[in-house]
C-alpha cells in the first residue's frame, strides 16, 4: 500500500497496490536507480512506468493541478531534465556510472511453457542474502547486488531460457539466494495464463 496522505494527516489518500509479484525487472539498490532512471527516460518495464503515473496524476490532483498529464513529462525529457537539476544541487552527478557487482549467475527456466508464478517476497528475501539489503543497521550493504529478472509472469519461456541474474560481490552467497528462490516461480503447460491482481486494486480515502 502507498501512502499519500498531506496536510499531517488530513484528506489522506492511499492506493492498495499489488506486491505478490515484483514490480519491473530489478531488485536491488543500484539496479533499480538504473531501472528508475530509464523510466524517466521515457522508458523501462510498463509496471514500473503505469504506478509512476497513477502515484503523479493522484499527487497533482492534490495539488489542485489535475489537469497535468505527467506521462507528457516522461515522453519529452522534462522528467529526466528535473532529475537532473535535483541531483546537481545537491551536490551530486547525474551521470556517474553506478556501481556493478564483481560477480554474476544465472538462473535458467527449468522447463518450457508459460510464467504463472513469480513471488515478490521470495525475490526479496533473495535479493537481501546477496547484500543488497542488511539484517542488522550495522551490516554493509553492497550497492551492486541484487536480482535482474529476463521474465515477468504471463512470458512463454523454453527451457534454458534466462529466468534470473543474481548479483553479489561474494559468490559464496549464491547458494544461499537460490535456496531463498527455491518455489518462488512456476512455469505452467503452454496454454496457461497467468492469475494477477491488478497493478492498482483500490484506492482508500
Amino acid at each position: 500500500m502507498v501512502d499519500l496522505g498531506t496536510d499531517a494527516g488530513v484528506n489522506t489518500v492511499a492506493l492498495l497496490t499489488n506486491m505478490q509479484t515484483p514490480l519491473g525487472l530489478t531488485a536491488g539498490n543500484a539496479l533499480e536507480v538504473r531501472e528508475s532512471v530509464e523510466v524517466l527516460a521515457g522508458g523501462g518495464p510498463p509496471d514500473v512506468v503505469e504506478l509512476t503515473l497513477v502515484l503523479a496524476r493522484e499527487m497533482l490532483a492534490a495539488a489542485g493541478r489535475g489537469d497535468v498529464d505527467p506521462a507528457d513529462a516522461l515522453k519529452d525529457g522534462r522528467a529526466m531534465d528535473v532529475w537532473r537539476r535535483m541531483v546537481t544541487a545537491q551536490g551530486g552527478d547525474p551521470s556517474a556510472t553506478l556501481p556493478v557487482a564483481r560477480e554474476t549467475h544465472q538462473i535458467l527456466a527449468p522447463g518450457s511453457g508459460v510464467l504463472t508464478q513469480l513471488d515478490a517476497l521470495q525475490v526479496g528475501m533473495a535479493a537481501w542474502r546477496l547484500g543488497a539489503g542488511r539484517a542488522r543497521k550495522e551490516d554493509k550493504v553492497q550497492a551492486g547486488a541484487g536480482i535482474e529478472m529476463h521474465a515477468k509472469p504471463g512470458a512463454v519461456l523454453r527451457a534454458g531460457d534466462p529466468l534470473m541474474t543474481l548479483h553479489t560481490d561474494t559468490p559464496e552467497r549464491f547458494d544461499r539466494a537460490i535456496a531463498a528462490l527455491d518455489g518462488a516461480y512456476f512455469i505452467a503447460p503452454d496454454d496457461s495464463r497467468p492469475d494477477l491482481l491488478p497493478l492498482v486494486i483500490d484506492r482508500i480515502s
